[in-house]
């Protein structure tokens, strides 16, 4: 990527989080965001990503509020910027002979400096994407096994709006040809819509009761900022009160996903403020979620049981 295609790059992603701003400040403006009513949910077991701080800490503290058993990636340890530790991870949660209802892939890294995971992918690529792809693919077993006709398990993937202004280059996921930290952040974001439509097809054809979604929190006041322009710093600083989600509120439609009986059975939602709304039109490209979900397979040594 050249110096000004990696611009551009920067400026449709601030672009696209400036659109959701003024949408998000228009709903607060006319009422703000009210929390949904949530049903119990006793007796459930749910995984969530990076819940020790952010939106994942909000989703893990509701959902235990509902009754679930909340078991937080980072208090089990798991580096999802590291292969090794997520089989680890895995190990571990099915050595303790529990059920596994939810699994909320939520943690990530936003416009972080070039650098790489301990399996030398490119950071946003490796733990945004990778990590989640990886962890995912572990857990289907137990997935499968804890859902049952009435009581679907549930993937729940968050990924954001800058999706829409990704681009995703197949011939080179690692950003390598000219790092890009905007573009590189969009991409994860994207391949992580790609991989939940396919992973629901999969489920689908097997019959299984396990549904796949992705939610897209909107613009939120987490500590994820600290690496974006100094200008969007400044505005977070003295107007995220007015313009931004509180972590609570962008945690919502997350929930919502994880427990709603709407979404009973039903997977293969792009949701936005509890609402499925549609992703970017390549994102239902059948041949690009395949092409990608291929390639994911070799990178993380996960068998493709789609070839």
């Amino acid at each position: 990527m050249s110096p000004l295609s990696a611009a551009r790059a920067a400026l449709r992603v601030y672009a696209a989080g400036a659109a959701v701003i003024l949408a998000q400040l228009l709903r607060r403006c006319r009422g703000g965001f009210l929390e949904p009513g949530f049903p119990r949910q006793p007796d459930r077991v749910a995984i969530v990503t990076g819940g020790t701080d952010g939106i994942g800490y909000s989703t893990a503290k509701h959902l235990a509020r509902l009754g679930m058993h909340v078991i937080i990636v980072e208090f089990l340890y798991c580096d999802l910027a590291s292969m090794m530790s997520i089989r680890q991870f895995v190990q571990k949660f099915k050595m303790k002979k529990i059920p596994l209802h939810v699994l909320i892939n939520n943690a990530g890294v936003m416009m972080v400096p070039q650098r790489k995971t301990r399996d030398g992918f490119e950071e946003h690529f490796g733990l945004n994407y990778l990590g989640h792809f990886l962890l995912t693919n572990l857990l289907l077993d137990m997935l499968r096994e804890s859902g049952s006709p009435g009581h679907s398990a549930r993937v729940v993937t968050v990924s954001s709006a800058t999706h829409y202004v990704a681009e995703l280059n197949m011939d080179d996921l690692q950003s390598s040809a000219c790092y890009s930290a905007h573009a590189a952040y969009a991409q994860s974001k994207l391949a992580l819509v790609l991989f939940t439509y396919h992973l629901q097809r999969l489920l689908a054809a097997e019959g299984s009761h396990v549904t796949a979604n992705v939610v897209d929190p909107g613009v939120v006041n987490t500590d994820l900022y600290r690496h974006v322009f100094w200008g969007t710093r400044l505005v977070k600083k003295l107007f995220s009160w007015l313009l931004f989600k509180t972590p609570d509120e962008g945690a919502w439609t997350s929930i919502y996903a994880a427990v709603t009986p709407e979404l009973e059975g039903v997977g293969g939602r792009y949701l936005y403020n509890e609402k499925e709304t549609k992703s970017l039109h390549v994102t239902y490209n059948q041949k690009l979620q395949q092409q990608l979900w291929s390639k994911s397979c070799d990178m993380t040594g996960v068998r493709d049981v789609t070839l």
